[in-house]
């Protein structure tokens, strides 16, 4: 490290399922430093499978808190190693998981503005396990502080509550009401769901309100869950924050506020004005307001570092924290997304960033507070049937050949003579539909397509799908719109020939693979430009410029908007059919 003595910075971080990642972006917007600590591989004491711990009724997931407190202290200390110059840093920035909560317990904030230096922060925030089934001889108990060779974090045996309530009196260690944290794989809380949404008029009242209907997953959703089931552990709560204002909170050494953009996850805040909805707070749990705190600008300064990072670490006393937000909004600054944009992550499943300016929530996708303009929203849709579809597609009829689909795209003509497809062998999660169904040009269902015509069927259908859901979420083309594409498919030409014919737009690729660390780097610029004074395009004009990877071809606009109706007239065909005509 000592070829970059000197180097100002500032550090982009990322609290994601699996690991801890940091990447240090200078003056001129290059990464010259990243490390990470993968859950797994590195804290093997925590037993997490992926990050989390998958409880016995199969819908219960959790991660064990003191777990990120531990692999940030790893990466520190791995940075302080290596002769990191940390006097450099002029301000840092993250992203967390999103739908992720924590508990502080009260006195919390106590140990939070009185760390030592000479020690590490998990050692600080040691959290006391006690699991209880009640009296009795058989009773399973353990008590006392959690050393870090110890596996005691493991799923509570059978019966066990894993809202397991720390004793309310354990020597000011103890800072969290209970040790494992619900996380966005969680998928318990259908009746706190049905309950919120009957409280404020219904599914799509919601969705109006906050973004979202509500989902299982979805922070206040899952504060009602606890507040229902421990409310005792809910009582001995002095805070409830985001995995993002968490570790937003081990920096400041105090506890952060939530941001706009990550806290319009958690069906809870009023997306137009950007304040909790007093009616969902109400349904979710009494005096959560002052649990939460007030929620800020998402390029907020929020305060200079800790003196403990001071003293440590040798950060500066002025280094700045800017508020953390979620991993996906942090991706949105890391591909430097602009109005009328939009991502395609093509990975397992793909996924979709929309930047909007008029958004209009609907009861599919997600409507989010933008994390680098206060006036606009982000959009996000998600399908399951992503490159994994892709590849059976390919196993099956193109000899596990991705040369031979790519032959198939290039042999096929736009609009495959008017045959379309539906290819979602899991049930998706736009539209809800499970299932293979092949339409002729004449809307007839058929068994089977020729194996160049299924290829191109199920590529065009995807994205066909994508649009139309997009544009039903408030998404259009504007003439400087552009299509950022990353994932593996994006490295395949001819998938995004299709995708650029299909909407009508340019394709772009650009190297992102730690896109929620860089565009946490890049929002730490942004809060120290004065933030919305400045916009974040002007701050990042510097980034490395995405290339153009595929054109609209000529006429490819004429041959999809009647492909485009048809496809959204045959998936409603398809859903009725699913779901039956009274749905």
């Amino acid at each position: 490290m000592a070829d970059h003595a000197g180097r100002r910075c500032c550090l982009g971080w990322d609290f994601s399922t699996q690991q801890v990642k940091v990447v240090a972006v200078d003056a001129e917007l290059n990464v010259f430093y990243e490390d990470s600590v993968h859950f797994d591989r590195d804290l093997l004491e925590f037993g997490t499978q992926g990050g989390v711990h998958v409880h016995e009724d199969g819908l219960t997931v959790t991660s064990p808190v003191l777990m990120w407190v531990q692999a940030l202290d790893i990466i520190l200390e791995k940075m302080k190693a290596s002769g990191f110059d940390f006097s450099q840093v002029l301000a840092l920035s993250g992203a967390g998981q999103q739908h992720g909560s924590v508990y502080w317990k009260a006195g919390a904030s106590q140990v939070l503005t009185s760390l030592s230096p000479d020690l590490l922060l998990h050692e600080q925030l040691q959290v006391t396990c006690c699991l209880d089934r009640g009296s009795g001889a058989n009773s399973p108990r353990h008590t006392g502080p959690l050393q870090p060779s110890r596996t005691l974090w493991r799923v509570p045996p059978s019966g066990i509550s894993p809202w397991d309530v720390m004793p309310p009196g354990d020597a000011g260690k103890a800072c969290f009401s209970i040790s494992d944290c619900p996380v966005w794989m969680d998928s318990s809380t259908t009746a706190q769901c049905r309950q919120l949404e009957a409280t404020v008029g219904g599914a799509q009242a919601l969705s109006c309100l906050t973004g979202s209907r509500a989902y299982e997953r979805f922070t206040g959703n899952q504060i009602a869950k606890l507040y229902q089931q421990n409310p005792e552990a809910y009582a001995h709560t002095e805070r409830i924050s985001l995995v993002s204002s968490f570790a937003a909170s081990l920096f400041l050494g105090s506890h952060s506020p939530i941001d706009y953009s990550d806290g319009s996850g958690m069906n809870l805040l009023r997306i137009q004005d950007k304040v909790w909805s007093q009616a969902c707070l109400g349904a979710c749990a009494p005096h959560l307001e002052e649990k939460l705190g007030l929620p800020v600008p998402s390029c907020s300064v929020v305060g200079a570092i800790s003196s403990y990072f001071v003293q440590r670490y040798g950060f500066p006393p002025a280094c700045k924290v800017v508020a953390f937000t979620g991993d996906n909004p942090a991706s949105l600054a890391g591909m430097r997304l602009e109005e009328g944009d939009i991502a395609v992550s093509l990975g397992t499943s793909d996924t979709l960033f929309l930047w909007l300016q008029e958004p209009r929530p609907t009861l599919e996708g997600h409507i989010f507070c933008n994390p680098v303009d206060p006036q606009h929203y982000m959009a996000l849709l998600c399908f399951k049937n992503g490159s994994l579809m892709r590849e059976k597609i390919r196993d099956e009829m193109a000899s596990s050949s991705w040369s031979e689909f790519s032959k198939a795209l290039q042999s096929t003509e736009m609009g495959n003579s008017g045959n379309l497809g539906f290819y979602f062998d899991v049930m998706e999660i736009t539209p809800e539909i499970i299932g293979r169904h092949r339409f002729s040009a004449e809307n007839h269902e058929v068994s089977a397509f020729p194996w160049d015509v299924e290829i191109r069927a199920l590529i065009e259908g995807q994205f066909m799908a994508k649009k139309i859901h997009a544009e039903g979420l408030g998404y259009r083309v504007m003439p400087k719109t552009k299509i950022l594409a990353t994932g593996g498919a994006s490295h395949n030409r001819d998938i995004l020939q299709v995708l650029a014919d299909v909407f009508g737009t340019p394709v772009y690729v650009i190297d992102t693979a730690n896109s929620a660390c860089v565009g946490s780097a890049y929002r730490a610029f942004h809060g120290l430009a004065a933030g919305t004074d400045v916009p974040f395009s002007e701050v990042v004009k510097l980034a490395p410029n995405p290339r153009l990877a595929a054109a609209p071809t000529p006429g490819a606009s004429q041959v999809y908007e009647a492909l485009l109706q048809r496809y959204a007239m045959l998936e409603q065909r398809i859903l009725t059919q699913t779901r039956g005509p009274l749905e």
